[in-house]
């Protein structure tokens, strides 16, 4: 299907929802459908109306070129056809852009699960590192973060730490972060002043609602504990710690933060509900493009994305090859931005070079 026809369909399909919309009697639920559908397309109908225009004034250049009979006035119709033609591969291009298949998961919330790796305390301290990372980060964009379950070290370090964060546009902006992060530094605890190298790894899952995953009772091993904070420390004199697990997957998740054992229900189930949700679109993605890597990689967790050089003040995405020196911003949440734009545009382009 060529451009064009791909351009008439997105405009037939607007004038389809225009009419919809102005029929009485929808339930809630379909209105609510509808009006996301005629809200998400009405940019892309501007940008065609523009791309459109643009060819017209092409196609008037054209025939002035042509036809007119003083020289200068010809001159000035060349010099404006040749920079109105400079500007329509860009508009075709980011027209397909707009039309490229959009992810069901990129306005959703997310949940941040971030793991020490190998290297002891040290990987522990990096992981906690990046968990604040991912904290300032949400801040400087507006959204919510609300740390879930942290597992503390004793020393200040991370062994596990899980987080929701709600916003605008969350998981499409953090959803290239789920891989391996190295790190490479002199620790603290270190006297010999040798460079160590950890890891930690995270992973960012679209936050799931009843209605992308139904979970069936039946399905669940529901175990309640007293809740129990490092070295054994009773944190709760109550059986208030949930764990959960989802009997055909093996899926566990434990929760003990919260004094209320029907608050750590609710929070456990959500992570539950977030890693099923995961695990079907990973599923999903595989069987889509079975034989195709990107560059930006294929998300799984044991994937090596990002190395953190603290000696060298730099940071390198191994997927786009990018490198910054900038350590200091990066781990501030300032400079992530710089690599997430850049994944982006990285995914964009590969999945256009797929178009027919």
């Amino acid at each position: 299907m060529s451009l064009d026809q791909k351009l008439d369909r997105v405009i037939s399909r607007h004038h389809e929802l225009t009419a919809a919309l102005g029929a009485p009697d929808h339930d809630p639920k379909t209105f609510a459908r509808l009006s996301k559908e005629y809200a998400d397309l009405t940019p892309v109908v501007e940008a065609i109306a523009a791309l459109r225009r643009m060819r017209g004034e092409l196609d008037d250049l054209k025939g002035l070129m042509g036809e007119a009979g003083d020289a200068e006035m010809r001159k000035i119709a060349e010099t404006e056809f040749y920079e109105l033609r400079e500007k329509l591969p860009d508009m075709e291009r980011q027209l397909q852009i707009m039309l490229l298949p959009k992810d069901a998961a990129d306005e959703k919330n997310a949940i941040l699960e971030v793991r020490a790796g190998t290297g002891g305390d040290e990987a522990a301290l990096f992981a906690a590192l990046l968990f604040r990372m991912y904290q300032r980060y949400a801040a400087l964009h507006g959204w919510r973060f609300e740390a879930m379950e942290i597992s503390e070290n004793g020393i200040g370090g991370y062994k596990e730490a899980v987080a929701e964060i709600s916003g605008a546009g969350v998981f499409a902006r953090l959803k290239f972060e789920s891989g391996v992060h190295r790190v490479q530094r002199v620790p603290e605890t270190e006297a010999s002043g040798r460079i160590h190298t950890s890891t930690a790894t995270v992973a960012v899952l679209p936050e799931a609602e009843d209605v992308d995953i139904k979970i069936d009772d039946k399905d669940l091993r529901i175990d309640v504990f007293r809740s129990s904070g490092p070295g054994g420390q009773s944190v709760n004199t109550t059986d208030s710690a949930v764990r959960i697990t989802h009997l055909p997957t093996g899926v566990v998740v434990q929760q003990q933060d919260e004094k209320s054992q029907h608050k750590n229900k609710a929070k456990a189930l959500k992570i539950l509900r977030a890693r099923l949700y995961d695990m079907e679109r990973a599923k999903a993605e595989a069987e889509r493009s079975a034989n195709r890597r990107t560059q930006v990689g294929t998300g799984e967790r044991s994937e090596r994305i990002r190395t953190y050089n603290f000696p060298q003040g730099r940071v390198s995405d191994h997927r786009i090859n990018l490198t910054l020196y900038k350590i200091d911003k990066v781990v501030a949440g300032e400079a992530l931005d710089e690599f997430i734009d850049a994944l982006i545009a990285e995914d964009r382009a590969a999945r256009l070079s797929e178009l027919p």
